[in-house]
């Protein structure tokens, strides 16, 4: 009666810790579980277990109780490659009676091994993934009925691991295919190369830190391992959808394109020629006038007043240079450049031109950034064009919210945010988070060649700027100040 129920014990145990590990997909949860469990059932002192590399036709045993390192063992040798090769229990009473035996782990550790029980665990399909190899029962013997128990756990297991490392080469993949569609993203503008990578470096470590939070608003907010790889993914994804945006635009360095830039330079050059031209005619004209004694004097007063017609014209283009450089604020200054739309010079049949256009006043009055008004709806498409591809991606259910999270990484809290202008309680909290570390990594990027890299502090108060201006959440704002989200979260460079 007593065995009965003792054996009925270790039937449900099998069971028990089937179902804990049909759930369970991280091997290097689910390998102690098993080895604990194995133990209990056949009542060994420790377990070990290896699992077949078919590749290198080779055991490798990831954890092994008493072990501080990965074992590997070819198929064929020792009692555990033995099992792995034949297929057969084997069940010793002494393991240095038997020849298949290394002594070599014993001596290493200290350990002294004497029963041994290892058998087959094998999959569905009947073939060999791996064996447990139980140790030195607490009886001085495996018995029938421990072989029995430990071949059906060893069954569960190699589904169990099969599952798992199925689970872990899926999550590989994925995760190659997440840095290759970052690699695509950054190969189109490789001034902004690391980006995606740190921003999700820095909304992870927000979001670990508003776990922490002790009062305030977040206070409580937990979030899970497939949630916060959640927020990475849609922190390296957020902007994908740039692929779709013109390559001109999305590398814009400065308010007017290379090309429309060298026009107007040209222009400047041309009109310091008619300048010069017009110098040369009046001095003509004033000698006819005046006679060829007042040359001396005529030549000095041309020479003057050219020098103060190219000077203003040198002050000009550098005015027209500095207003065609981007700025990270808001800024205003640019009222002398109506004026310059009213500076003319002739061509080369007389024809009346201005030096500016009115189309190049308007661009080169941009007060924030570089981009036009017509350019900035097509680079903030970019974040439609990424909800759209993510959209088309099956997720898995813990991933599922991916899409919607990098989605309002630009909307405000305001209500002034793109691309649907969401208020402030339709917006995900995880996007609240990104919406932060995106801008703070595009304030304090020294990888951009059309701005300097603004200090630390400096954006931290142009981030407080947007949180008092309704824009930014400030509590997210205020963890990630004091919690010191970017030196934790960044490694230095170098």
């Amino acid at each position: 009666m007593q065995a009965a129920i003792r054996r009925m014990s270790k039937l449900s145990s099998i069971l028990e810790v089937a179902k804990a590990m049909t759930a369970e997909r991280n091997l290097d949860t689910l390998l102690p579980l098993i080895l604990k469990e194995a133990a209990r059932v056949v009542e060994a002192d420790r377990c070990s277990l290896f699992i077949v590399d078919r590749a290198r036709n080779e055991l490798w045993s990831r954890v092994a109780q008493g072990a501080n390192e990965e074992i590997r063992l070819p198929i064929g040798q020792g009692i555990a490659g033995s099992v792995a090769a034949t297929g057969d229990v084997v069940n010793i009473k002494d393991a240095y009676d038997d020849a298949r035996f290394s002594r070599d782990f014993d001596v290493k550790s200290g350990y002294r091994t004497k029963s041994i029980l290892c058998v087959p665990m094998r999959d569905t399909r009947g073939d060999i993934t791996g064996v447990i190899q139980a140790l030195n029962a607490f009886d001085g013997t495996f018995d029938a009925e421990d072989e029995e128990l430990l071949l059906a756990l060893g069954g569960q297991a190699a589904q169990a691991i099969e599952n798992a490392m199925l689970h872990e080469e899926i999550s590989r993949l994925f995760e190659g295919f997440v840095q290759a569609s970052v690699m695509a993203i950054e190969s189109r503008d490789p001034t902004t190369a690391g980006h995606s990578g740190r921003v999700a470096s820095l909304t992870v470590g927000l979001a670990q830190a508003t776990e922490l939070a002790p009062a305030g608003l977040y206070r409580g907010t937990r979030f899970s391992t497939e949630q916060l790889q959640e927020i990475r993914y849609a922190s390296l994804l957020h902007d994908f959808g740039k692929i779709g945006v013109r390559e001109p635009v999305l590398v814009k360095a400065e308010k007017l394109y290379p090309h429309e830039f060298e026009v107007i330079k040209q222009r400047f050059e041309l009109a310091r020629k008619d300048r010069q031209l017009g110098s040369l005619q009046r001095r003509l004209e004033m000698v006819k006038l005046r006679g060829d004694r007042d040359l001396a004097s005529i030549d000095q007063e041309e020479d003057v007043r050219l020098a103060r017609e190219l000077k203003e014209l040198d002050e000009a283009l550098e005015f027209v240079i500095a207003c065609n450089k981007p700025t990270v604020l808001a800024q205003g200054g640019f009222e002398k450049l109506t004026g310059l739309g009213e500076v003319a010079f002739t061509d080369s049949r007389e024809r009346p031109m201005t030096i500016l256009s009115a189309h190049e006043i308007q661009v080169l009055s941009i007060p924030r950034g570089s981009l036009s008004a017509t350019e900035r709806r097509e680079i903030e498409s970019h974040v439609t064009h990424t909800f759209k591809f993510l959209s088309q991606i099956p997720w898995t259910r813990v991933l599922k919210r991916v899409p919607e999270i990098a989605y309002a990484h630009h909307e405000k809290l305001d209500g002034k945010g793109y691309p649907r202008a969401l208020a402030a309680d339709h917006i995900p909290v995880q996007s609240k988070m990104m919406a932060i570390s995106d801008i703070y990594d595009a304030l304090t990027a020294s990888d951009r060649p059309y701005k300097k890299a603004v200090p630390h502090e400096k954006a931290l108060d142009i981030l407080h700027m947007e949180a008092k201006g309704g824009q930014l959440d400030a509590e997210l704002l205020r963890i990630f100040v004091e919690a010191e989200v970017p030196k934790r979260s960044l490694k230095p460079a170098g």
